[in-house]
C-alpha cells in the first residue's frame, strides 16, 4: 500500500519508523530483534535506509596501495522485503543518488517493483567522506529531483532503453526530504522551499522532514511550505537525544539547532541513564504537541535506541 493511501485513509496521526540496515556480518534477527517491540504499535511503514559504499585504501606488501570499496549496511533492498513478509507492514527503502549510474537505478527499481514494493523516499544522499562536495556517479543523477524523474518517468512506462515501447508501468509513491532548518548547502530558506516546490511539482507525494528539536521551527517550516504553494503532506521526523556528547556532534553532523531548554537539562544530568531520560522526556513532549497540532504522522528516528522510542511511543498513543 502506498504511503499516500495510509495518509489519505488516517482519521489519526499515524506512527511510522526508520531503521538502519544490520551491519554487514549481522544477521537479521538483529534488526527483527529491533523492531519485535515497535510493531505493538503498528506503524503504517517503516523507512530503510541506504548507506552508499565508501572507498578506501589498503597497502599491499610491495608498498603500493590499493583502492577497495566498501558497503558497511548492504542490503537494503533485502532488509525492505523481509520487514513485509515478516510483519506484514509496508517498508519504504531509500533510494540515493550517490553510487549509482541511472541504469543501476531502474535495475533497482525494477527488482523493488518485482517485490511488491510501492514506496521510495528519494534522496540525492551525502558525499562520501573522501570527497569536499557530493558528486554523482558518471552517468548518475546528480540531484534528488533527477532521481525523482527517473522514477517518475518509469512510472509512465519509460524505460532508459528506447527501443521498449508500452514499458510496464510502475507505481512507485515518491517521497522527499524536507529541512525546516533549510538543508545545509542552501544559501537561505526561501531557495531551498523553490527546490523542495520543484521536486513536488516533478511528483513528490509527501516530506519527511530532517531531525528538529524545537517545534516552533517544523510549525514555521510548514507554513512557509504552505505559502509557496507546497501542498503536499508534511511528516515530522524526530530523534531523541540520548548523551551529552550529541549537544556538539549533532547540531554539527544534522546542521540543526538545539534548545537552551533542552541544552540545560542535558547539562545537568550526570550519568548516560540521565541524559536518556532527559531525550526520552523531550521527545514526548514534542510528540505530544506534535500529535494535537494534527500531524500526519509521527516518523520516529529508532537508529539502535528502540526502547527510547518504545517509551515515547507507547507515552503518546
Amino acid at each position: 500500500m502506498k504511503v499516500i493511501d495510509h495518509l489519505r485513509q488516517a482519521k489519526d496521526t499515524l506512527v511510522s519508523f526508520e531503521v538502519l540496515p544490520p551491519l554487514k556480518g549481522k544477521n537479521i534477527s538483529s534488526l527483527y530483534q529491533h523492531l519485535d517491540p515497535l510493531m505493538e504499535f503498528k506503524p503504517s511503514f517503516v523507512n530503510v535506509t541506504y548507506h552508499r559504499s565508501e572507498h578506501i585504501f589498503k597497502k599491499k606488501a610491495d608498498g603500493t596501495f590499493e583502492k577497495v570499496e566498501v558497503r558497511k549496511r548492504p542490503g537494503t533492498v533485502g532488509i525492505c522485503a523481509a520487514i513485509m513478509n515478516h510483519y506484514q507492514v509496508d517498508a519504504v527503502p531509500h533510494l540515493i543518488c550517490g553510487g549509482f549510474t541511472k541504469r543501476e537505478t531502474e535495475d533497482a527499481l525494477i527488482d523493488l517493483n518485482f517485490l511488491g514494493i510501492d514506496n521510495v523516499l528519494v534522496l540525492r544522499g551525502d558525499a562520501t567522506k573522501n570527497e569536499s562536495s557530493f558528486e554523482p556517479e558518471p552517468d548518475g543523477n546528480r540531484y534528488a529531483i533527477d532521481l525523482l524523474k527517473q522514477v517518475d518517468r518509469l512510472n509512465n512506462g519509460i524505460y532508459l532503453e528506447e527501443d521498449i515501447r508500452d514499458g510496464f508501468r510502475t507505481k512507485f509513491c515518491m517521497g522527499v526530504a524536507g529541512y525546516p532548518e533549510k538543508h545545509f548547502e542552501a544559501p537561505n530558506l526561501e531557495t531551498d522551499l523553490k527546490h523542495l516546490k520543484a521536486k513536488v511539482d516533478a511528483g513528490a507525494e509527501y516530506i519527511v522532514t530532517q531531525m528538529f528539536f524545537d517545534n516552533a521551527k517544523f510549525f514555521a517550516f510548514v507554513d512557509k511550505c504552505r505559502e509557496n504553494g507546497i501542498n503536499v503532506p508534511i511528516i515530522p521526523g524526530l530523534k531523541p537525544l540520548t548523551n551529552k556528547k550529541q549537544l556538539s556532534v549533532i547540531p554539527r553532523i544534522f546542521h540543526v539547532d538545539l534548545p537552551n531548554e533542552l541544552i540545560e537539562a542535558m547539562n545537568k544530568t550526570k550519568t548516560d541513564e540521565e541524559a536518556e531520560k532527559v531525550g526520552e522526556e523531550w521527545l514526548i513532549h514534542q510528540s505530544k504537541e506534535l500529535k494535537k497540532s494534527g500531524v500526519p504522522v509521527l516518523h520516529y528516528y529508532t537508529l539502535g535506541k528502540p526502547k527510547i522510542i518504545y517509551n515515547a511511543v507507547k507515552e503518546v498513543f
